[in-house]
């Protein structure tokens, strides 16, 4: 018989609990049934300002949060617990339903603390804490934006969450104002010097800031806006205002069952993660361990992993926390660790400050200033990594040297850092840990993420594997494949330097063999790359993979798509017949894609030139669908037909579609334009996208859908058109040029030595020294571009290509069969098990 655990939250924490639980009971002891009061299944609530622009509710989706293969675990979302029978060991919820456990893990979290402010009630007053809560601040931002230009957006606190909500604030298109208390910003984090330069620094990106100043009441104000009384007989105009003072931890389900409670809220636990009653356990923020609360996300996994040991049998304890933080706030670098404040007894501080280059840096030393005790670095975080592990150990050297080394001087390393120095905190993860991983075999980043789980949270520690690695003398090799020794980076140059124009002569002089499947398409990219040559002329033909081959997508079922360009959505009706007739005339299944195009599917080889001729008779070209290439610019409505356009984003979309179309690159490339801050284009998910303003664009880079989804990240705001176009042809080569083979630009940034304060320095100031080239490169491909499609069609040897049986040209392909399921077409596979039976209307192609 199984025992039965619940859990009453579905959080971080909780989640953290339920996967290390499954992961050790491997005898099958527990039966899991996790409580969820939100809709949404666990997310990461850290990344929650991630959510602004995307407004996907699955794109801060922890992995596995469904468990959906899984049978002892049961998630039941949108389900509130009402009372706990600690005497019958029951939970029951909201609808009266009783549920019977053997053990109990409260992992309710916090909520956001809303001070007893008059008004606060008031419509357009939100806290900050929840998916649920951003949509509803969304709502009244729009509505807000669509009355006036430029509203403001109050914060009520200046700390971490502060910022953050007044970076989503932002981001929403409010103008955010930062109200806080104290007389610092992120008074728990760093110093009043610190908070200095970091206000200094956020209020020159036109964040409005007033400290402290206590908020006295908020009224409501003419046209559906507030005013925000603030001691010292002060006021703002508001239209929307958040409150992220804080949290306080959900322990009012514990008191209503007789749990003791901390003197400072929370409910008590020991080391193991009992509470008073010895079935019931809190972990997260929730739980005060030994009576105190920690609301970061690394203490909370720790209690996680704490209990599912006790469950199991353990004898694990509470190891102590870690509450150092690193982040970016508004595009500036702020980080703390160990005693950030220096409130130890004798504690000594050594502090650089440069107000010129907008740094800060502090390190607490102890009275012999021999241990490193903590420290506050602020506009470069540069050192965090290697810092942080190193507090409670004795200092490697110069103190000063250390966060401001002197020119020519060695940095500090990871050899620097003993075996238990702690490389990972929120997976307490230590530099021992990871080299009886690397001397077990993991050999890349990859395998140690795998095997330690280091670097899997929120990633700022994924520099000092890659560190640890080359420090153990496991070599990262970066060749291409058996045949280049070199990396894609460099082999373009190579192909840029030598002038070779043929895979043969590339592999005579640079590579051995023959060649492979990975090298041989990688130059085909390559050459097109650098040249307007057609991809199809010479030997590059054969280099190419299926769909560069047939220059189209090839289907489950052997056949092809056909995909016409169209710019930015914008297409005329004499275009939408002609694709209608075509779909008709050739039995194609046709979609309109979120990309805002029509593709058609079914077409055989032999029929691709047959449509294709129509298609470009009628004026229309290649989409580019097949390639490693610009796919598509989507595009709002924009100011000609939306009310809140703030610019005319179709034209700016045609115009970047047209500008780079069929630009061959490591991998597929997207785009999007936003007439606003509304967003209705995704702009923030592709790997370009513009947001207009009402002074120009701004440009965000380096987003990604697909398995692991990322948000774009601003390169540069308020650009003028000339300059928007000349900063994306500048990122666009630079990438070209330096990425891996099939690296997507947001893997390619998060390599990117530097990350984006080095894009920036390469595309904005020119470090490289490389800015004409890049823009030369791109006038040359945007001047020698030619339809790929009218290139085939005008060529008899091309032509020949496009055939089902060289030897029987005429002979369709009788494996291609169609069948018609709820009234869609659809592929059939003659003799494919897997596939479903298609009864209806089957017939050859």
């Amino acid at each position: 018989m199984r025992n039965t655990v619940i859990v009453i939250g579905h959080g971080m924490v909780g989640h953290r609990f339920v996967e290390a639980l499954r992961a050790r009971d491997t005898d099958g002891r527990w039966q899991v049934v996790v409580l969820g009061e939100e809709a949404d299944a666990a997310y990461d609530r850290v990344g929650l300002s991630g959510y602004v622009g995307s407004w996907q509710r699955d794109a801060l989706a922890l992995p596995g949060n469904d468990y959906a293969d899984d049978d002892a675990v049961t998630l039941r979302l949108g389900t509130r617990v009402a009372g706990i029978d600690r005497a019958d060991r029951l939970v029951i919820t909201e609808t009266g339903e009783s549920l019977g456990y053997d053990a109990l893990v409260l992992a309710t979290g916090s909520s956001a603390f809303v001070p007893p402010v008059p008004g606060r009630e008031l419509p357009g007053c939100h806290a900050y804490r929840t998916l649920d809560d951003l949509d509803a601040i969304r709502a009244d931002a729009d509505a807000a934006l669509a009355r006036e230009q430029a509203p403001v957006g109050v914060v009520i606190g200046g700390g971490l969450l502060g910022l953050e909500a007044a970076n989503a604030l932002s981001l929403m298109g409010l103008s955010p104002h930062v109200v806080e208390r104290n007389p610092r910003l992120m008074p728990r984090q760093v110093d009043q010097a610190g908070g200095e330069h970091l206000a200094r620094m956020i209020g020159e990106l036109g964040i409005g800031i007033t400290l402290s100043a206590d908020t006295l009441a908020i009224e409501a104000g003419e046209s559906g806006g507030l005013t925000v009384q603030l001691s010292g007989d002060r006021s703002l105009a508001a239209a929307v205002v958040v409150f992220a003072a804080g949290v306080r931890p959900r322990d009012e389900l514990a008191a209503s069952a007789g749990l003791e409670l901390a003197d400072r809220g929370g409910v008590l636990t020991d080391l193991t993660g009992a509470t008073s009653d010895p079935s019931v356990y809190a972990i997260g923020e929730v739980a005060a361990v030994g009576g105190r609360c920690y609301g970061l996300v690394g203490p909370g996994y720790a209690t996680a992993e704490v209990v599912a040991d006790r469950l199991l049998g353990g004898d694990a304890e509470f190891p102590g926390a870690d509450t150092s933080t690193k982040l970016k706030l508004l595009g500036v670098d702020v980080a703390s660790f160990g005693d950030a404040l220096g409130e130890t007894p004798g504690a000594l501080s050594v502090v650089v400050s440069d107000p010129i280059n907008g740094t800060y840096k502090k390190l607490v030393l102890s009275d012999d200033a021999a241990t490193l005790l903590g420290g506050v670095l602020v506009g470069d975080a540069g050192g965090y990594g290697l810092l942080r592990p190193l507090v409670g150990s004795a200092l490697p050297g110069d103190p000063v040297a250390l966060i401001s080394p002197a020119a020519g001087a060695p940095a500090l390393g990871v050899s620097a850092l003993g075996d238990d120095a702690q490389i990972c905190s929120c997976n307490d993860v230590s530099k021992g840990d990871l080299c009886s991983a690397i001397a077990a075999g993991a050999c890349d980043v990859a395998a140690l993420k795998r095997c330690t789980a280091a670097g899997t949270s929120c990633g700022s520690c994924v520099p000092l594997l890659s560190a640890i690695l080359a420090d153990a003398g496991v070599e990262q090799s970066s060749a291409l494949c058996e045949h280049f020794a070199m990396p894609r980076a460099e082999l373009f140059e190579l192909v840029r330097a030598s002038g070779i124009r043929s895979f043969s002569g590339l592999i005579d002089r640079f590579g051995t063999g023959t060649g492979c499947d990975i090298c041989k398409p990688t130059v085909a990219s390559i050459l097109a790359s650098t040249s307007s040559d057609h991809i199809l002329d010479g030997e590059a033909a054969a280099l190419q993979d299926s769909n560069d081959h047939f220059l189209a997508n090839i289907q489950r079922n052997g056949t092809y798509s056909v995909v016409p360009r169209v710019p930015g959505g914008d297409i005329t009706p004499e275009q939408l017949i002609l694709i209608g007739e075509i779909a008709r005339d050739f039995g194609l299944y046709t979609k309109i894609t979120g990309g805002q195009r029509i593709d058609m599917f079914g077409a055989t080889v032999d029929q691709l030139p047959l449509i294709w001729r129509r298609l470009v008779d009628g004026g229309m070209e290649s989409g580019q669908a097949y390639g490693k290439s610009l796919r598509t610019v989507k595009s709002c409505v924009g100011s000609d037909w939306c009310r809140y356009g703030q610019q005319d984003s179709v034209q700016l979309a045609i115009d970047l579609e047209m500008r780079y179309r069929g630009l061959r690159s490591p991998h597929k490339i997207k785009m999007g334009v936003s007439g606003c801050a509304r967003e209705c284009a995704e702009a923030r998910g592709k790997d370009v996208g513009v947001i207009a303003t009402e002074s120009g664009w701004n440009l965000y880079v380096c987003g990604n859908g697909g398995m692991t989804p990322k948000h774009a990240q601003l390169l540069a705001g308020d650009l003028d058109t000339e300059t928007l176009i000349r900063y994306i042809d500048r990122f666009l080569m630079y990438y070209v040029r330096s990425a891996d083979r099939l690296q997507r630009t947001a893997p390619w940034l998060e390599a990117l030595d530097g990350g984006m304060d080095r894009l920036r320095a390469v595309v904005i100031d020119d470090v490289l020294g490389l800015a004409a080239d890049f823009e030369a490169d791109m006038a040359r491909h945007v001047a020698g571009y030619s339809c790929e499609w009218k290139g085939v069609l005008d060529d008899p040897d091309k032509l020949s290509r496009f055939v089902s049986f060289v030897n029987a040209p005429d002979v369709p392909d009788p494996t291609i069969v169609f069948g018609e399921h709820h009234g869609r077409k659809v592929p059939v596979l003659l003799g494919d098990p897997a596939m479903p039976t298609r009864s209806e209307k089957v017939s050859p192609s």
